[in-house]
């Protein structure tokens, strides 16, 4: 459990795909302890928006203008809590990047744990119940599921090529 545990809060630190140690809780502590097992990320997030809090801000204050920090600080007092809660469900955007962007900014602590704590809880209970019921799943429903995650993988693709290619359109009219 412990080993479990510090490979969640590393994950804070070096991005690998933590998914499969969610899994692997499902796997050897059933749904409930796994799901609180994995939940242990709290622990890296917690850390990673404290340093980034402590020695982020203010260096990127001296390398981002005073202007542009005033407009982050103001649409973080104004969505904070509801743009980190929402940011959790968003597949493309690495759950360790958010928690070092929330320090860079103004957010409360608790707003940051009560957010992070919620958001990331219906992903870490699925991925742990797949892990824990991984044994009685038939083909079937394992080509489910990789039908599903391919369909994702191809949604999210295109919308980062759109993306990409929108943001080249205004690039390229400059």
């Amino acid at each position: 459990m412990v080993a479990s545990i510090l490979l969640m809060v590393l994950h804070s630190f070096v991005p690998f795909p933590a998914e499969f140690v969610a899994i692997a809780n499902g796997m050897c502590f059933r749904l409930f302890w796994g799901t609180v097992i994995t939940w242990g990320a709290m622990m890296g997030a917690l850390l990673a928006f404290a340093l980034s809090r402590r020695f982020g801000r203010p260096l990127a204050e001296r390398l981002v203008a005073h202007k542009n920090w005033n407009n982050v600080d103001d649409w973080i007092a104004r969505y904070g809590g509801n743009g980190i809660f929402l940011s959790r469900f968003i597949p493309i955007i690495a759950i360790y990047l958010i928690n070092y962007a929330a320090g860079l900014t103004k957010v409360q602590y608790w707003t940051f744990t009560w957010t992070t704590g919620l958001g990331i809880l219906p992903m870490t209970t699925l991925m742990v119940l797949l892990g824990s019921e991984m044994h009685e799943l038939s083909i079937y429903s394992w080509l489910l599921v990789a039908a599903a995650g391919l369909a994702i993988w191809l949604m999210v693709n295109r919308i980062i090529v759109k993306r990409a290619q929108f943001v080249g359109t205004l690039v390229q009219r400059r």
